[in-house]
């Protein structure tokens, strides 16, 4: 992931990217379930990734998302209309595994998208947040940060 630009020096930064590495090792987890045949297992993981994107979009919709859109409109609403096509096939499998049978594959094109996503958060996002956000903006990303929390440690354990 981005260690080019010095982004990662931002503490929130730095637990965002935090994220994303985990959640791209969860997407591991997510594919051996699937190449075992699991559904199940699949649902499992999609729950911990969900329980980790659940305050990381907190803090880029309510935090740097808001400082970015004024010189970057279109890109944060793209991004912000992927967070909801990836939340809501995680969400199918939010009280177990779903009955269809083509959830598996939706779940699969969603991880793909996720990581394209994460990409460009990382390339994109944050070194331009990086050069873009006042002082008073980070105070408010951390102010959401600090008021959502992270899942991080316990969101990524192995169940």
């Amino acid at each position: 992931m981005c260690e080019y630009c010095g982004c990662q020096s931002v503490a929130v930064i730095d637990e965002l990217t935090r994220e994303h590495d985990a959640v791209v090792n969860l997407i591991g987890e997510v594919r051996r379930a699937h190449d075992g045949g699991s559904a199940a297992g699949m649902a499992a993981v999609a729950r911990r990734i969900a329980a980790v994107l659940g305050p990381h979009t907190e803090v880029e919709e309510h935090g740097l998302f808001p400082a970015l859109a004024g010189e970057f409109p279109e890109q944060v609403a793209a991004l912000e209309a992927e967070h909801r096509r990836i939340e809501a096939v995680l969400g199918e499998a939010a009280a177990g595994t779903p009955d269809d049978p083509g959830w598996p594959q939706r779940l699969l094109a969603a991880l793909n998208m996720l990581r394209d996503h994460i990409l460009k958060e990382q390339d994109g996002v944050f070194p331009a947040a990086l050069i873009d956000l006042s002082a008073a903006d980070w105070d408010a990303v951390e102010a959401v940060r600090a008021r959502v929390g992270t899942l991080l440690p316990a969101a990524v354990a192995p169940r």
